[in-house]
Formats: structure tokens, sequence, C-alpha cells
């Protein structure tokens, strides 16, 4: 446990981002390669192959929630106490980083495939959602959590540039028709990982806890205690889950969201199936379009400036638009088939990349701040919460949004391992691929309209909290600051910072 006044340097912050290699580098492989590894490679159907990630990342959902809870209290136990109630996680979880190896091989299986699947997700959760916590445990400052978001997002960046780049040189180097690429690919990617969170377990500390709140968390333990103290404690989690939905400007985040990256999910899933079905263009191809995410990189540099300077509101709007744009121009390729057809790919999609990074780097620059909306509302620190409940929907959007993929693949006649599909699979890929993932970006946009938490309103909403924690008076609040709490809470300022409903809510 550290010190407040230890400061975020640019050596702290990439150390933290490092992690976010494994989040954004091993889930853009699962998102583009592993559908299409299960039904070219494996033999599985596309609904067996979707259902795989659907059951899995269901039940991991539900075990996210309780991920949260436990860092959130983890300083109850010793373990917790020694290395950090939230760092502790990082450290068991370097190593089981390996398991990612083990989607990656061929001759096995449906219930392998689902065990190995389902393991790796619950290790990527239980690293994860402490790690996100980390940002609000080192640092109040809107600037320093932002240089440690943009470092993160950077990191996350590159990540996904490896995961499109790298699978498409060994798909080059050892054929199109040959599976050992892709365990190739696993294993490096399963080391990488493994060395980038044990990194970021060295680099990170917490928020060093007062007396008070040692006292306070080591009473609740003992209440906990045997059956009825269990049960009573999950109770209390459940009920705290739900109880963050009462914080409005969490609220719109979650459904922001959960609607672009469900989008970004179904272009991942599909768009490779797009390139070699729909366009009659090489495997190759498809993951080197999918490389030009490598644009990222820069852009997250723009986007953490753009994000203090606009506010995520407008950037939601700019990524959202530029996307929906794109995916306009890989229809119109479909339909005229130009003769410059590999040129005019590589721009659109170059131009999509923009819009996509952009959508990546603003919900999780966002979540630092939504635990301080929550704290004048509740009196408490919930980030593990926060992080949990958006994990968990995540996770069972995810699922869903991969399983109907490959119901309306079937449905639309895809037949597995061919190399040729029916004029109705084809449009089938082609319309989920457009019409699904617009579809879902102008939902997230139009909620973008509504959302009010920037940096100037989260200055005044942190700015109110210190008053009222130096024994401010409520009825000496000025009539701006009361305005900024209720439109981002959703509460009336008379029932804000209430005493007598402290650890109620």
């Amino acid at each position: 446990m550290a010190k407040r006044d230890k400061k975020i340097t640019l050596r702290t912050s990439i150390g933290f981002g490092l992690t976010d290699i494994m989040g954004g580098g091993a889930f853009t492989v699962i998102g583009a390669w592993l559908l299409f590894f299960y039904t070219t490679f494996v033999g599985l159907s596309p609904v067996e192959a979707a259902s795989i990630i659907a059951i899995a990342r269901i039940v991991d959902a539900v075990i996210s929630l309780f991920i949260g809870g436990l860092t959130d209290n983890f300083f109850k136990n010793k373990l917790g106490r020694k290395f950090g109630r939230r760092r502790f996680f990082l450290l068991i979880g370097s190593p089981l980083m390996l398991t990612y190896v083990l989607l990656w091989f061929t001759g096995m299986n449906y219930w392998y495939y689902l065990g190995t699947y389902l393991l790796f997700e619950i290790v990527a959760a239980m690293v994860l959602i402490p790690w996100e916590t980390l940002p609000s445990e080192m640092t109040k400052d809107f600037n320093e959590r932002t240089k440690m978001s943009t470092a993160r997002m950077f990191l996350s960046a590159t990540g996904t540039f490896l995961a499109t780049f790298i699978p498409g040189q060994l798909i080059a180097a050892f054929g199109q028709d040959n599976a050992y690429a892709y365990f190739i690919n696993g294993a490096f990617f399963a080391v990488l990982f493994a060395i980038c969170v044990f990194i970021s377990y060295k680099s990170t500390w917490e928020d060093k806890l007062t007396p008070e709140e040692e006292k306070a968390l080591l009473a609740k333990a003992n209440e906990h205690k045997g059956f009825g103290g269990t049960v009573k404690s999950i109770t209390e989690v459940l009920r705290g889950y739900v109880s963050t939905f009462k914080i409005k400007s969490f609220r719109k985040h979650l459904a922001i969201y959960i609607f672009s990256f469900t989008a970004k999910d179904v272009y991942n899933a599909v768009f490779i199936f797009f390139c070699v079905f729909a366009l009659n263009t090489s495997t190759t191809l498809g993951a080197n379009l999918l490389s030009l995410s490598i644009i990222g990189i820069p852009t997250t540099i723009v986007s953490g400036f753009l994000f203090a300077k606009i506010g995520p509101g407008n950037l939601f709007k700019i990524a959202y638009s530029t996307m929906i744009v794109c995916l306009l121009g890989f229809w119109a390729v479909y339909l005229i088939q130009p003769s410059s057809m590999v040129i005019t790919l590589f721009v659109i999609a170059g131009i999509y990349q923009i819009g996509r990074s952009m959508l990546e780097f603003t919900p999780w620059n966002v979540y630092p701040f939504i635990p301080d909306v929550d704290e004048i509302v509740t009196k408490e620190r919930r980030e593990g919460l926060f992080a949990a409940v958006m994990t968990f929907f995540r996770k069972t959007s995810v699922a869903v949004a991969t399983f109907i993929v490959g119901l309306l693949l079937e449905w639309g006649g895809f037949e597995k391992g061919a190399t040729t599909q029916s004029p109705e699979a084809i449009q089938t890929i082609v319309y989920t691929l457009v019409i699904g993932t617009i579809a879902l970006l102008l939902i997230a946009l139009l909620i973008a309209f509504t959302f009010k938490l920037n940096k100037q309103t989260h200055a005044i909403l942190v700015s109110e909290i210190e008053r009222l924690k130096n024994n401010g008076s409520k009825q000496d609040v000025d009539p701006k600051t009361k305005e900024v709490v209720e439109a981002l809470t959703g509460y009336k300022y008379e029932n804000v910072w209430d005493e007598n409903k402290a650890g109620s809510y």
C-alpha cells in the first residue's frame, strides 16, 4: 500500500497500461479469428462455435460480478493486506496467462474448447477487473488519470495491432490452410501477456486506507463469518450491483459502452468471412486490413488530447459517425466491385480504424470518474463494483452478439469448412456486417448526445465532495454546483451525501 502523494510519471503510466496489451490483444485475436478457427480447422458448425463463446462468457460474466466485490473487500484477507487487494490478482494472474495457448489446439472435442475458453475468460477477468480500478486508487487528479488512461489505450491499440498483424504474417508464412500458424500465434501471445501483467503488478500501488476505513472493513468481515454471514455478504454484494444503476451518469455510460463495443464485436466476428466469401479475397488480405489497427496508436494520443478539450460526449460522436460512414463504404465496395478494390479497401479500413480506436479509448477513460459521481451519493468508494458491472454486461453482450452471429450464419446457409458459400450465405454475412453494426452504433450515438460528464463538470463535482468532506454545509451549495451534481447523479441535491443513508445503497 502506498501514500496518496506518489506521483504518476510516464513510466508509471506505461507500466500500468501494459496489461491492456492483453486486454486489447487477446480479445482482438479471439473476436477476429476464433470463430473462423473453430469453423475452418476444428470442424465445428457456426452455432457450435458461437455457443462456446456465448456459454463461456455468460458463465464468466456471472463470476466476474463476484470478483469485483471480492477485490473491494480483499483487504480483510492477510494476502490483501500484504500484496494489495487489487494487485494480488495481477501477481497470481501473470503465470495463468499461459492458459491462452490452450485455445489453439486442433483435434479436440467440443467440451475441450468450451472448457479452455471458459478457463481463459475467468483468468482474464480475475486480472482485468481489479486492474481497471487502479487509476482511481492511485490518484484523484483528472489529468493524471487521463495520462494513465491514455497510456493504457495507447498500449491497448498496440496490442490490437499486434493481434491483427502477427496472425496475418504467420498465416502468410505457414499457408492459409495450416492451423499451426494459429497455435504459434497463441503461444507467442500467452508469454507476452504473462510478462505484461507482471510488469503492471510491479509498477502500480493502491491508496492507503485510513485507520477508520481499516477498522470498518475488519468489523464488516466479522459480521460475515459463518453460513448466515456468507448469505448476508452475497446479498449485500448483489444489492450493491443493483444500486450502481441509480447513478444516472453510469447508466448512460454503460449503455454507450455496451452498444458501441457490441457493434465492434459484430464487425470483428464477420469481417474475415466478409473478405473471404463476399469479396473473394484471401485470409491474408483480411488480416492485413485488420492490422491497420496500427493507426489506433497515434490516434490514441490525439484522443487523449481531444478527451480533455472537447469531452467524452463529443469524442463518442466523432468515433461512431466515422465508423458508420466506413461501413457504408464497405457495402459500396461489395456492390460495385471496383477495379481498384484492394486500394479502396485499405483506405476505408484505415479510416475505420481511426473511429474504432476512439470508440475503444473513450469509455475506459470515462470509467475512473464514475466512482466519484457515486461517492457524492453513497459516501463510499466502490470502484470494484462498477468495474464488475461493466465487465458483466460487456461479457454478456458479446456472448449474445456472437451467438446471434453464429445463428445468422447458419440460418443463412453457411457451410463449415467450405471454400465457397451460397449467395444467401454471402448476403447474410454482408448484412450482418453492415446493417447489424450500424444499428448498434446509432443507438450508442443517440445516447452520447445526452452524456454530461466531462473535465469541467467532474472538477465541480470533486470540489463539492471535498467541501462536504471538510464539514461544509449542504445549505451553502452554489446553484451551478447543485445543477451539475443533479445532472450527473440523477438525484436531487438534498438526497446526496446523506449521513443517514451512507452504506445502505
